[in-house]
Order: structure tokens, then C-alpha cells, then sequence
């Protein structure tokens, strides 16, 4: 896949099924991440992946976080299956380094944009994913699952394995819309 198609081509596809990335082809997800634009070279993301048993205990953590909130029943039976919904999730999270040129802002861009490299780099290698936020990356027993500390953040969940399904049609967007110059 040409790298501009793959860009201009994204979509996310929550549809997904085994096998996710392995070997050569996770490692070059991570790698892509690694490439994140980093001002200060402060490197500030993390990556953990769930998979297998991990999967069970990502849902775990959301389930805790739930009853901490006393959520409703309902609620914790979506989070004990949403990890499912994917045979790979790697929690993208942005590790904040205390710098007097970098803000904790830019630290958490930059994880973001890792998310986005590591979706891009499973897409060119034949895999798909979807990136996951929500109220649950905000929350205080998350955080400490994940031992997070001071301003770091979880960016988001990347869903990674191989589409189940076809991917809809790209949306087309008016430019003008969207553009403007000085």
C-alpha cells in the first residue's frame, strides 16, 4: 500500500477478528509508534498489549473502575466484553516528563500521534484497528492499574487484528470547509 493511499484511505474497522499482529509485524507497529514526532526527544509514551489473558484483565480494570463508580449493571456488562471486541488492545499512554521546553500538551500530541502511526503501520501490513477513548482512561483506579503518576495519561486503546468485515466508504470532505489561509 502507497503510504499517501494509506493516509488518505484510513478508516477505522471495528470488525475484528484473529489473528492480530505478531512477531515481525507487532514489531514494526511498535517501531512506527517509537517514530512519533518528539519534541525534546523525551520519548513520553508507553505501550502496554493485551491479549489473550490480558484481554481478561484489561476488562478487569474497566469492570473495578465500574463498580468504583457504581455504575449500573449494564454498564459493567458492556466493559467485562469490550476488550473482546479485538484479539490485540495496546493502551497508548503518554508518560509526562517534567521539561521546561516541552509542555505536558505536546507530551500527550505526541502520544497521540504514536497511537496513529501504530494504526497506519497495521493497516500497510494488512491488519486493522480502531482507537478507543472514553470516560474510563480518565479514571483515577485505571490510572493506578496502569501505574500512571503526576500528568500522565492514557491517549486512547488501539483495537488491533484482522478486518472482519469490509470497510465503508471513506467520507468525502469539502477542503474549503474546513481551510483557510493568512
Amino acid at each position: 500500500m502507497q503510504a499517501l493511499d494509506l493516509l488518505l484511505e484510513r478508516r477505522s474497522i471495528a470488525n475484528l477478528v484473529e489473528p492480530a499482529p505478531e512477531g515481525k509485524a507487532l514489531e514494526n507497529i511498535i517501531k512506527a509508534g517509537l517514530r512519533a514526532p518528539d519534541h525534546g526527544n523525551l520519548t513520553p509514551w508507553r505501550f502496554v498489549i493485551a491479549q489473550g489473558e490480558g484481554l481478561r484483565k484489561l476488562a478487569d480494570i474497566l469492570v473495578h473502575a465500574a463498580e468504583v463508580n457504581q455504575s449500573s449493571d449494564a454498564v459493567i456488562e458492556k466493559l467485562k466484553k469490550a476488550p473482546f471486541r479485538a484479539p490485540m488492545v495496546i493502551t497508548v499512554i503518554a508518560k509526562v516528563k517534567e521539561h521546561e521546553k516541552v509542555p505536558a500538551l505536546e507530551q500527550y500530541l505526541s502520544a497521540g500521534c504514536a497511537a496513529q502511526a501504530m494504526q497506519m503501520a497495521a493497516v500497510a501490513q494488512g491488519f486493522q484497528g480502531f482507537w478507543r477513548s472514553g470516560e474510563w482512561m480518565f479514571h483515577q483506579e485505571v490510572h493506578q492499574a496502569f501505574g500512571l503518576e503526576g500528568e500522565d495519561q492514557i491517549v486512547g486503546f488501539l483495537y488491533l487484528g484482522t478486518p472482519g468485515c469490509s470497510a465503508m466508504k471513506v467520507p468525502e470532505r469539502n477542503i474549503a470547509d474546513y481551510v483557510s489561509y493568512l
